[in-house]
């Protein structure tokens, strides 16, 4: 009875658990569709990307401030929060997944143009499907990997311990 409980009286976190999720990802989609769009499309990507970093940051700072109430410390505890989620997410879901498709890309690209007699569009279309199939078997890896170095860094400097991450 007590997991059910939990479970239906746990927040929904907007930026975790919905579909808002999945703007973190637009740049990666926009770089796996830069052979074929303006270089302006592929940049307005990583604007929606980076809003919604800076959302997610905005909301765990707020929820950060509730949970210390007027605690000494408060602020410090806020701004934690928010550095740690801003940080993270802007390394996890925008900096390398971004870095990561666009080389998949231009190494797909180049190496089609090397190896075969495929028409340029043709090697485009297949650049992008490549980019776009590989975002779901680097985003797991990716995150681990930021965890590890935001445990290995950052969180030592302010003392977060890793069942406290803001992610």
């Amino acid at each position: 009875m007590d997991q059910i409980q939990e479970k239906t009286s746990k927040e929904v976190d907007i930026y975790r658990d919905t579909w808002v999720r999945f703007l973190g990802y637009a740049n990666e989609v926009g770089e796996a569709f830069r052979a074929l769009v303006p270089v302006s499309a592929v940049w307005a990507t990583y604007a929606v990307a980076t809003v919604y970093v800076s959302a997610d940051a905005v909301d765990k700072g707020k929820k950060a401030a509730v949970e210390h109430g007027d605690n000494p410390g408060k602020t410090t505890k806020v701004a934690v929060a928010v550095v740690d989620t801003f940080v993270w997410q802007a390394l996890a879901s925008v900096a390398i997944p971004g870095f990561t498709i666009n080389r998949v890309c231009a190494a797909s690209l180049y190496l089609l143009g090397r190896t075969t007699r495929l028409p340029l569009s043709v090697r485009k279309w297949t650049t992008t499907a490549i980019g776009l199939s590989t975002i779901p078997f680097i985003i797991r890896p990716i995150d681990r990997g930021v965890d590890f170095l935001l445990d290995s860094s950052l969180r030592k400097v302010y003392g977060q311990s890793a069942g406290e991450r803001h992610d």
